[in-house]
């Protein structure tokens, strides 16, 4: 007769032979568990995001309709992006035209996508397709592939173009003092809207600087809106997990958030 000790690997190997002649409802259970405790801490992560969002406005003097929350999906599975738009989550942001297209699909394109990593032209033709906003023009070769792409589908493609404040050269972006002359051709190209300005501040905690950089970016759109014929900027496309706060009391209208929601 074999014995069979208690713990070892036959046993545990016998368990779930018994598991899925039982049709595995352990395992079952156990991966609901898992999924609900997941929809659960993302649930109570986009509440504290949202009433963050709220005070800040309140403190800003702002109406907190007028701020989206954009959740970035670079590190999120389908699984989270899924659960995330079932919580009422409807604009996400993604970096990668591959994983754009995975993650459109898994939600059924039912929400709004918005592209926020640095686009390449020849990736225009997976991106335009799929979003309503891309966030990182700081090309004309890039801007004239979009053009090109959405007349292909009649469409009004919404672009923001990026400027680079901070100077970084790590950064993508165009300079500040190159956005007149940027704008001025943009609209030469029939099929694309350019609806505001994007930056990105230094990963620092000196947040008077990051105030700098969002306050400089929210004048570019002021004066362009008022000197520049033809130019109407309404979106600020800034601020991220641990600046958006700043961003929203300098005028964001979009935020860019991942690390927020999914820690």
């Amino acid at each position: 007769m074999l014995l069979i000790r208690r713990g070892s690997r036959e046993n545990k190997k016998i368990c779930k032979k018994q598991d899925s002649k039982k049709g595995g409802a352990g395992i079952i259970k156990e991966e609901e568990l898992v999924e609900g405790n997941k929809a659960e801490r993302l649930k109570k992560n986009i509440d504290n995001l949202r009433e963050e969002v709220k005070k800040t406005c309140n403190k800003a003097g702002r109406n907190v309709s007028d701020v989206k929350i954009v959740v970035a999906t670079k590190y999120a599975s389908l699984q989270h992006v899924r659960l995330l738009y079932n919580l009422g989550i409807n604009n996400f942001g993604e970096n990668r035209a591959d994983e754009l297209v995975k993650k459109y699909n898994a939600t059924g394109g039912s929400p709004v996508w918005h592209f926020i990593g640095h686009l390449q032209s020849r990736k225009a033709k997976i991106v335009v397709p799929l979003v309503e906003y891309i966030h990182s023009i700081d090309k004309i070769s890039t801007l004239d592939k979009v053009n090109e792409e959405a007349e292909k589908l009649n469409k009004k493609q919404k672009v923001l173009i990026e400027v680079n404040i901070s100077g970084e050269e790590s950064k993508f972006g165009i300079a500040p003092e190159d956005l007149n002359n940027f704008l001025k051709e943009a609209l030469n190209f029939k099929n694309v809207d350019i609806v505001g300005l994007m930056t990105m501040a230094p990963l620092t905690d000196d947040f008077e600087l990051i105030r700098g950089i969002f306050r400089k970016l929210r004048v570019l759109k002021e004066n362009s809106n008022k000197y520049l014929e033809n130019i109407n900027l309404t979106e600020l496309s800034m601020g991220m997990s641990n600046d958006y706060r700043v961003a929203i009391e300098e005028g964001a209208t979009m935020i860019r958030v991942g690390s927020v929601i999914f820690n």
